[in-house]
């Protein structure tokens, strides 16, 4: 497994491809099921609304063209979607450990002794770093030239796993100051690490600018989980990344408690 950053593609994750399958499935029955006319009543649908009958040209930028809902351990899932919560809880499992794999490879890219970032996450000791998962459909927009599927931004957290629609595009990031396309491709898990591993490796990896456009004829499946330290945890650059010169040491990024 290689890690590059900006954000990386990965084929050969070692999640199973039915259930891969039968997470698309769920997703996408779980949003006609159960959200699709409620969003058509949403706050984002009204002020687009409002906003197209304006015809002013002013873009929305504080409204997101986005359906959310975010999947905890401990929270009520939704419960009229066969096989939803069984699907995604197995499905969190497995993406609860991909994450943990990255961070050794994260580990042994940086020169960072096994399983350092894991540890710091969990704020040294067992595993309280916070796993969530984020379900997101980006419904058909009849104005996309007003609107934003998800704002321009970069994660707060730690590692991101994103299982993305593998039809649909819409996902682009910034680099040298351009929005390139990040192209659809099946069955793969896209890495992005966010502004807590910025910290954490003194800027080695970067947390990278994103956002979502929204379509006019398509609904965009998006599933993000979040690997981020506990709420107990203090984040800083490790030890080994801080230069030394002179022994005065030069730290780019300062400590912070996450919580």
């Amino acid at each position: 497994m290689c890690i590059v950053c900006d954000l990386s593609q990965l084929m050969n994750h070692g999640i199973p491809e039915d259930l891969l399958e039968r997470v698309k499935k769920v997703c996408s029955e779980y949003f006609k099921l159960e959200r699709e006319e409620t969003f058509k009543n949403s706050t984002a649908a009204k002020t687009l609304s409002y906003l197209a009958g304006k015809k002013n040209g002013e873009k929305l930028e504080n409204v997101d063209w986005e359906d959310v809902i975010t999947l905890l351990d401990n929270n009520e899932w939704p419960s009229k979607t066969p096989g939803f919560k069984e699907t995604m809880t197995e499905y969190r499992a497995e993406l609860k450990k991909l994450a943990e794999k990255v961070m050794e490879v994260m580990d042994e890219n940086l020169g960072l002794p096994e399983g350092y970032i894991k540890k710091a996450f969990n704020d040294g000791e067992g595993d309280g770093a916070f796993f969530g998962t984020k379900v997101s459909h980006y419904p058909p927009c009849p104005h996309p030239e007003l609107v934003n599927g998800l704002r321009a931004h970069t994660d707060a957290g730690g590692v991101i796993l994103l299982f993305q629609d593998d039809e649909v595009g819409g996902l682009q990031i910034l680099k040298d100051g351009r929005w390139i396309d990040v192209q659809p491709m099946k069955n793969t898990i896209v890495i992005n690490t966010g502004d807590q591993i910025e910290v954490l490796s003194n800027g080695r990896y970067k947390s990278t600018w994103h956002r979502v456009l929204a379509t006019p004829d398509r609904n965009r499946r998006s599933i993000a989980s979040f690997y981020n330290p506990s709420l107990k945890a203090t984040v800083a650059p490790a030890p080994a990344l801080v230069v030394k010169d002179d022994e005065k040491i030069n730290q780019t990024y300062p400590k912070f408690s996450v919580w």
